[in-house]
């Protein structure tokens, strides 16, 4: 009979043999999310800065809203169906997609006439 130490031991290896091969769908939340594409969209001034940002098509992604004014700021898109408030000196996060081509707009909800934006997926 096998040594129950061993057993444990080979038990063990075995485990995490199949877990760092396994595809990326099973793969934990934070290692998915740093494959996925990452932009940041700066708020200063009540502005985004790039007011353009250019994506994959078809592909999830995630855009950090880094809003470096001291007051709060709600990142809006009508087109993308999402909306977050960003309290002032912090950041937020928003997932979007994956998307079809195409130009989809987005603005600042407290800063209409100067928050604006668009994101285009290629």
């Amino acid at each position: 009979m096998a040594n129950p130490e061993f057993l444990r031991a080979a038990g063990a290896a075995a485990l995490f043999a199949v877990v760092t091969a396994c595809p990326p769908a099973f793969a934990p939340t934070a290692a998915r999310a740093a494959e996925a594409g990452e932009y940041v969209i700066v708020i200063k001034d009540h502005r985004f800065e790039p007011a353009t940002i250019t994506v994959p098509a078809g592909t999830r992604v995630k855009l950090v809203i880094d809003n470096r004014d001291a007051t709060p700021e709600e990142f809006e898109s009508l087109d993308l169906r999402r909306e977050k408030i960003v309290p002032g000196n912090s950041k937020g996060t928003v997932w979007v997609g994956p998307l079809p081509p195409g130009e989809y707009g987005f603005f600042g909800e407290f800063h209409q006439g100067t928050a604006k934006g668009t994101l285009i997926a290629k």
